[in-house]
């Protein structure tokens, strides 16, 4: 039996946004879009990774009170959760055909640690690091 991770969740401040910025900036397909009442459950995947989803959730109830989802959307906001990690076979040709798609990137493409990164954002202010993969 495989056992693992499947989902990890990320606060996003417009679940609609985020959708389009996951799907059609990113390339990520829609896993799973339900509703139960105002509460939407909703991911998105990568397309080599078939077997882990990213949860895109609105901080809220029914798992935030509202003082709380109103601190962490500042939060994110601000950029200060940590960043999320997307590996790519050429850093520098994802940054141009996702800079021309109008992705807000933080760090254009540089060379360090044997490998070329850069950075970017969500709408939601979710930082991202765009790491090529090293040759073997």
């Amino acid at each position: 039996m495989s056992q693992g991770i499947q989902v990890a969740g990320l606060y996003v401040h417009d679940q609609e946004e985020a959708l389009g910025f996951y799907v059609d900036k990113l390339g990520f397909h829609v896993h799973t879009d339900v509703r139960n009442g105002d509460y939407r459950w909703l991911t998105v995947q990568h397309p080599e990774q078939p077997s882990f989803q990213l949860g895109l959730s609105l901080p809220g109830p029914p798992v935030l009170d509202a003082a709380t989802a109103q601190a962490v959307r500042e939060i994110v906001a601000k950029g200060a959760m940590p960043p999320l990690v997307l590996s790519v076979d050429d850093c520098r040709a994802a940054y141009e055909r996702m800079r021309a798609l109008g992705v807000e990137f933080t760090q254009e493409p540089i060379e360090r640690y044997g490998t070329v990164d850069a950075g970017f954002r969500d709408p939601s202010g979710n930082g991202w690091k765009m790491i090529q993969i090293r040759a073997k």
